[in-house]
């Protein structure tokens, strides 16, 4: 084996770092580290230490202080590399010789575990890696999902039995962020939505001379799809966001783990009362847009193709049913608890960050907007099929 190797990075101030590597019997190989080892000082090199590991005869490497002035993480560093060469011999590492702050320093870095993507420039996944990766994610989180339906159908059990516990202080508030305080942004919406339907209709009915069907398409387009469609969509981008916002905020803050160890459900004391507010606006949001959307085909029929106000009404009454009325509530209905759904549960599977907060709001929002559009498409097709 090499006598003695030494790496003097000294400065000519004097201050600089030290490694000295001195062989010793029976396989050990002691690292003597002496000087000011800083970052600003350069690090030594590891090239000496790998072709004496690499002779195969080092069986323990014992680092030792030969008079260490000062260190800061270039030490540990210098250090941690120097373990995994040894690791990847299989060559014992000692530092227990070292200053204390050093051998704590070591210690903590050990008991951290590398984030999966602090490395730059690693290779990049294959496609099929890739294609496998997202196949797992997806089933995982299927898997989540309907996992967490399940544990909100037993919430719901536990309450209609009076065993869930929820604050009804809470409740009510969800109630007011839900239905009060949406108000303004559905009255645009449904408002607008109205005005629009009305507009592209009267463009091609006009060219028949049927102005007055316009009460018409209009009363159908908002009580059966656009109102519950339209309504739940400004929810799930509104209530839907903040409900995962919320809950991933408390995720984060370990309010939700501690609400666990002390015994409190988190589906009871803070999904329940979310899903139950929106079952219960929604229905009510739907009605409130029907009535804006029917207003501004009303406003377009008689400002714009000159159709009387009595007439347009008469119209509209007598196109309507009972039927397509309950085909857009009983869609409300379910539009609600899919957004308070698809909230909570990437509120409930959002990570501990500030950008997790941010993840599970978007994430909410587009799984919203997805299960609403599925949804009404199953609609669509079951009432077609059931002649409503």
């Amino acid at each position: 084996m090499t006598a003695v190797t030494r790496q003097d990075r000294s400065r000519d101030d004097g201050r600089g770092n030290a490694v000295e590597l001195r062989p010793g019997d029976a396989g050990r190989l002691a690292l003597v580290l002496s000087g000011d080892w800083r970052i600003a000082n350069g690090l030594a090199g590891t090239s000496d230490i790998e072709a004496l590991l690499g002779e195969g005869r080092v069986r323990t490497l014992v680092c030792e202080d030969g008079g260490l002035r000062g260190w800061d993480s270039a030490l540990v560093s210098y250090l941690l590399k120097v373990r995994d060469l040894c690791a990847a011999r299989e060559v014992a590492f000692d530092a227990g010789a070292l200053p204390p702050g050093v051998v704590r320093l070591i210690a903590l870095a050990r008991a951290v575990p590398v984030k999966a993507d602090a490395a730059r420039g690693g290779a990049a996944a294959t496609l099929p890696v890739r294609v496998g990766r997202a196949v797992l994610d997806n089933l995982r989180g299927a898997d989540q999902a309907v996992s967490f339906l399940g544990e909100i159908m037993l919430g719901l059990g536990r309450m209609l039995v009076g065993r869930a516990r929820f604050r009804r202080v809470d409740f009510l508030q969800a109630i007011q962020d839900a239905g009060a305080q949406a108000l303004p942004i559905v009255t645009i919406v449904s408002l607008l939505v109205g005005l629009t339907v009305a507009f592209v209709g009267a463009i091609q009915l006009q060219q028949f001379g049927a102005d007055i069907y316009v009460a018409n398409l209009v009363g159908l387009a908002m009580t059966r799809e656009m109102a519950a469609l339209m309504t739940a969509i400004v929810l799930a981008g509104r209530t839907g966001a903040a409900y995962a916002a919320q809950l991933g905020t408390m995720q984060g803050n370990e309010e939700i783990d501690a609400l666990s160890t002390i015994g409190i459900s988190p589906i009871d004391f803070l999904v329940l009362p979310r899903v139950l507010a929106l079952a219960l606006m929604m229905p009510l949001l739907f009605i409130y847009s029907c009535f804006l959307g029917l207003l501004g085909g009303y406003i377009v029929g008689v400002a714009m193709l000159g159709l009387s106000g009595n007439a347009y009404i008469i119209q509209t009454i007598g196109a309507l049913s009972m039927a397509d009325f309950w085909v857009g509530f009983v869609k409300s209905i379910v539009f609600g608890m899919l957004v308070a759904y698809a909230g909570a549960l990437r509120g409930m599977q959002a990570g501990r960050s500030a950008q997790a907060v941010g993840v599970a709001a978007t994430s909410a929002v587009v799984t919203s907007i997805v299960f609403i559009i599925v949804v009404d498409a199953v609609f669509a097709v079951m009432t077609n099929l059931l002649g409503i």
